[in-house]
């Protein structure tokens, strides 16, 4: 069944890194994602909002709750700061912000990920519902980028639907 597209999700893209945001290393993963969802996202996306940010929790959970809050976009994706480090704070400034949890995004980005690295193992990115905003947080390099929005864009409308009450079947074949 081939569903006619009536209206867009408006996207803010955030990369979290302190050493971009010195301008000591350009960013590429963010505007991956931008490429992404214009080129694979049918049309469907409308990248309203491309920031970068050093990884301050503080700060993240400020921008986060301004773009669900004061801009009302549908999507958030982050990305960077859900390794290891002591500065990658980015899940714990999402988990602060959100109202609800919606873990099996994420859960399906390391599954699908693990099968061509273990290091997926280490990537600690959540995903999470702030009012009607969906936030999802990417891993920080262009290939994990490309990997893992890869493995999710197909379902997000569905998902994106539901949420912003454009959809409410599930069930339907």
């Amino acid at each position: 069944m081939n569903r006619e597209i009536k209206e867009t999700y408006r996207v803010g893209v955030v990369t979290l890194s302190d050493k971009g945001a010195r301008g000591e290393r350009q960013d590429e993963s963010g505007p991956e994602i931008c490429r992404m969802l214009m080129e694979e996202g049918q049309g469907r996306y409308e990248v309203t909002h491309s920031l970068l940010l050093p990884d301050d929790q503080e700060a993240i959970e400020g921008t986060l709750i301004q773009l669900c809050d004061k801009e009302g976009l549908d999507l958030i994706l982050t990305t960077g700061g859900t390794g290891f480090s002591l500065r990658d704070v980015t899940p714990e400034a999402t988990m602060a912000v959100a109202t609800r949890n919606a873990p099996g995004i994420a859960e399906y980005m390391r599954a699908k990920s693990f099968a061509i690295t273990p290091k997926a193992m280490v990537s600690r990115g959540v995903s999470v519902i702030r009012g009607r905003t969906l936030i999802i947080n990417l891993p920080g390099s262009p290939k994990a980028v490309r990997e893992n929005l890869g493995f999710i864009l197909p379902a997000l409308p569905h998902g994106l639907d539901i949420l912003l009450g454009r959809d409410g079947e599930c069930g339907v074949r």
